[in-house]
């Protein structure tokens, strides 16, 4: 049979988009595992002394082994710490074999320039590397609390109960009882005398309470209770019984009643009452940092009205007993308490130092702190205050983090710079194109830079704080053999956002074995939180994870879309009571624009996964936008917030509940799905409630709608262990590559 020309170039194109998903993918995936720790000298647990003169680091060396440096800053010589040397001398004096795992110093602590403490088999050991001598410092009493705690992160504590507190003066002790203030002189319970009279179990006293410095005088909260919801789990397969367990988490959820707060102070000596105007504090969702004022006038406390478009430092003065705010923030959408606040009363002026968004982008600003009068806006411009690393009171001088201030780079990448509290006088520390990480020495006057992208390895640096110069080259990261791997570092790419002028940043990874000539199915990795930005910046062999999955046959990518934190104040409000956008016009947008620079990328065939509020988006990819995204895998999802936790949900989604929670919510839009989507959820998360997830599926069985779900038993909030990545693989190779996939067994 003679074949026509054009049906020789469709035998072609099918051979070149062949040998995607195969086994011998899959094995390549898993084998390249073991090529990400190919990364060396990089430094790792930085660690100054106290006298800031020099410093310790861990790297990772290419003959496998690992090393200690000791850095002397002033000299800028560097020992190689003898490790082997230290484990024969632990061995000899413990009459025992010791190596020393990887989590090893991570207590050290650095004496000199020549020596260095740890602690190890319940020993606190010194080590001198002019002697390469190791000497038994003492024994380290066990205190039954060196574990971490396995605690729930949502627990709620009673604060009705608590330990006596002293006075500075250690005369008298404070205590509640009966739902009320009582002080006693210390040692005489005789003495005891009862200062509040209208405390009860729905109204009781805080036993958070906080003394004056001159003793005289109490701070305390009234609170009106409410009861926190419980969320219920059942446990379907415990390890140590037969039959399945319930268990119950503190969890609040939108619009659920809150607790009130009511400041109050007490003076001890003659017994009178002053109390926080509760018109100023009204529908609180917090009232936190209650401090006293240092001449002891009054307290200051911070303030979040509910709906978080308010948030207020306020004043409840124990000489007039007025209730004024210091400083007020409001929003027309959300002030991001959660993550971009910052307060520093300094000590030695009345004044505070204090971040906002009220100009459109985070920034520092000094107010009075007697008048509330603003006094200087430190930092401005269009870019953003990432964290306020140290304030200099005495000279003035504030050390900040922040990124987009170079207009033509990366606007996420973090730099350091100074400035002055009457901001003048800015210096940037960091010039080089990178993301920065520094850790400074105790009074701030150097630091150790490490430095890199997530397409430039690592290299770290020893610099001066008043000029930011480098006085030391430190290590720059061999990054060669994991190169000779076939390792392609990801490529950053930029794109024009929904509105044409504001630009999208993501990351694109491609396989190892990639072939222009072939068409890549693309998938991309969702995170879509306001509450930061999640696209990698640092480097890494494998970021996000991404590496593996590209390499079943995939171009991966991960964007950062409109809605999300650390740009302007405009960006990030996308996301106000429209958490379902999750940037998804940008994001589309974006990967329409690197098609039509590389027409490998086949937008035909788009996949989408991610955990958590990630879970939320993957789903909601395949409700909102079918039309371009046809195959998702949504784990441990928030499929309707207000099946979530309070905090998070109310802080973007706004309080009263109002329709724009109906609106976002997957379940409510289940019958919109089209493609394939495959949902896992662990029984035992207590950070999404699972029932979201449960709800979800119900509803897509009741609109007839196709789906896979998993529960994975015993399994809190992840996505879904290894079973579960295994899962997505495969459901990702048969569905956008049109392979069945290998048996697991097979590799």
């Amino acid at each position: 049979m003679k074949l026509t020309f054009t049906a020789v170039l469709l035998i072609i194109f099918q051979l070149t988009t062949m040998a995607q998903g195969t086994l011998e993918d899959y094995k390549r995936a898993k084998e390249i595992r073991n090529s990400f720790g190919k990364v060396y000298q990089v430094p790792q647990q930085i660690v100054w002394s106290e006298k800031g003169d020099s410093f310790s680091y861990r790297v990772n060396r290419k003959d496998g082994k690992r090393s200690l440096y000791l850095v002397d800053a002033l000299t800028k010589k560097k020992i190689d710490t003898d490790v082997a040397a230290i484990e024969k001398q632990l061995s000899a004096q413990l009459g025992k074999e010791v190596k020393l795992g990887v989590l090893w110093g991570r207590d050290l602590k650095v004496l000199s320039a020549n020596e260095f403490e740890f602690t190890e088999e319940k020993v606190l050991w010194k080590w001198n590397g002019q002697e390469n001598k190791l000497s038994r410092v003492r024994d380290i009493p066990a205190t039954g609390n060196d574990r971490r705690s396995d605690g729930y992160w949502g627990a709620r504590w009673d604060d009705a109960k608590g330990e006596p507190v002293d006075s500075p003066d250690k005369h008298y002790t404070a205590y509640i009882k009966n739902s009320n203030v009582y002080i006693s002189k210390k040692g005489d319970s005789k003495s005891e005398r009862q200062l509040t009279f209208d405390g009860s179990p729905g109204e009781y006293y805080s036993a958070r309470i906080q003394w004056s410095d001159d003793s005289k005088k109490l701070a305390a909260s009234k609170v009106r209770k409410s009861e926190i919801r419980q969320l219920t789990l059942l446990e379907s397969s415990p390890t140590d019984q037969l039959q399945p367990k319930l268990q119950t988490r503190d969890y609040n959820k939108p619009g659920d009643a809150l607790s009130q707060y009511y400041p109050t102070i007490i003076d001890v000596i003659n017994g009178r009452l002053i109390t926080v105007d509760p018109a100023q504090v009204a529908n609180q969702f917090s009232l936190s940092a209650l401090v006293w004022k240092a001449d002891h006038s009054g307290i200051t406390f911070e303030y979040n009205q509910r709906g978080h478009q308010r948030y207020d430092v306020m004043e409840l003065s124990a000489v007039d007993g007025k209730t004024r705010a210091i400083i007020s923030e409001r929003s027309a959408t959300f002030i991001d308490y959660s993550g971009k606040k910052y307060r520093n009363d300094l000590k030695k002026t009345a004044a505070i130092i204090w971040a906002s968004e009220r100009d459109g982008w985070n920034h520092l600003y000094l107010f009075d702190a007697k008048t509330g009068a603003l006094k200087q806006q430190i930092t401005k411009g269009n870019w953003v205050v990432r964290k306020v690393v140290n304030v200099d009171e005495d000279n003035k001088k504030i050390i900040f983090e922040a990124s987009g201030m170079h207009k033509d780079e990366d606007p996420y990448l973090i730099h350091y710079y100074t400035i002055g509290f009457d901001g003048k006088g800015l210096r940037e520390l960091t010039t080089e194109a990178a993301n920065h990480q520094a850790t400074f020495n105790p009074d701030h006057s150097l630091f150790v830079d490490l430095y890199s992208r997530v397409d430039q390895a690592p290299r770290a640096v020893l610099r001066r704080v008043a000029d930011g110069q480098i006085v030391m080259d430190l290590e720059q990261a061999d990054i060669s053999d994991l190169e000779a791997t076939g390792w392609r570092k990801p490529e950053v790419f930029k794109s024009l956002a929904r509105d044409g002028k504001t630009d999208i940043w993501g990351i694109i990874v491609r396989p190892r074995n990639f072939d222009p000539n072939k068409k890549y199915p693309v998938i991309e990795y969702i995170y879509a939180g306001p509450h930061s930005a999640f696209v990698p910046k640092s480097f890494s062999a494998n970021p996000a994870g991404l590496a593996e999955l590209a390499e079943l046959g995939f171009i991966v990518v991960q964007i950062d879309g409109m809605g999300t934190s650390n740009r302007s104040k405009a960006f990030q409000d996308v996301a106000w009571k429209n958490l379902k956008d999750a940037g998804f016009p940008d994001r589309i947008a974006w990967m329409k624009a690197a098609a039509l620079q590389y027409p490998y990328m086949d937008i035909e065939k788009v996949g989408i996964y991610g955990t958590s509020a990630g879970g939320q988006s993957s789903a909601g990819a395949l409700l909102f936008h079918p039309d371009f995204y046809k195959v998702g895998v949504s784990s441990c999802g928030c499929h309707d917030n207000r099946m979530d936790k309070i905090w998070w949900n109310e802080q973007w989604m706004g309080w009263p509940i109002g329709p724009e929670y109906a609106a976002c919510s997957n379940i409510e839009n289940a019958y919109k799905l089209e493609g394939k989507l495959l949902l896992i959820v662990g029984e035992l998360d207590d950070n999404v409630d699972p029932a979201s997830t449960y709800q979800f599926v119900n509803q897509l069985i009741k609109h007839g709608k196709d789906h896979d779900f998993i529960m994975v038993p015993g399994m809190g909030h992840a996505s879904g262990g290894d079973f579960g990545e295994k899962k997505r693989r495969d459901y990702f190779v048969k569905h956008l590559l049109g392979v069945e996939p290998p048996a697991w067994t097979a590799y």
